[in-house]
């Protein structure tokens, strides 16, 4: 596989989290998420968001995405597409504040975070951008 802005990575990273998000468990607010991972390996791991009716318990689709990235041997981000939405309503599903730090600990601040309604891309955006200034695994290197 190619880096993580080469189309057709991201165009593979889009179908996985477009059947990602088809798999969301997402009975109390109707809004299904999908993630999909490229890891460092080159491998894609995606996940999709899981409610819970104790609403605190619930699982974003990213934290589901890096939980099997973890499980596969990957340790690093090399670039993520977030996928949720209605096709065409233009509005975009960034990550919650929790998963761009999650994100941060796997992720370079300049990795990208592709970020798509089940039509396709909408924007794609650096971590950085999404996260200024965050604290990281390499804020405890002391």
């Amino acid at each position: 596989m190619s880096g993580p802005q080469d189309a057709t990575v991201v165009d593979s990273l889009i179908a996985a989290a477009r059947d990602a998000m088809a798999q969301a468990y997402a009975p109390y607010s109707r809004f299904s998420v999908g993630a999909a991972i490229l890891g460092d390996s080159g491998r894609i791991h995606a996940g999709a968001n899981v409610e819970n009716a104790a609403y605190p318990q619930g699982q974003c689709a990213e934290a589901s995405a890096i939980g099997a990235m973890i499980l596969a041997g990957d340790r690093g981000i090399r670039a993520i597409v977030v996928m949720g939405g209605q096709t065409g309503d233009g509005r975009l599903c960034t990550p919650c504040g929790g998963c761009r730090q999650r994100l941060r600990e796997f992720a370079r601040p300049d990795t990208p975070i592709h970020v798509c309604g089940p039509e396709g891309l909408r924007q794609t955006f650096r971590l950085e951008e999404l996260l200024p200034h965050s604290f990281g695994p390499d804020n405890l290197d002391f």
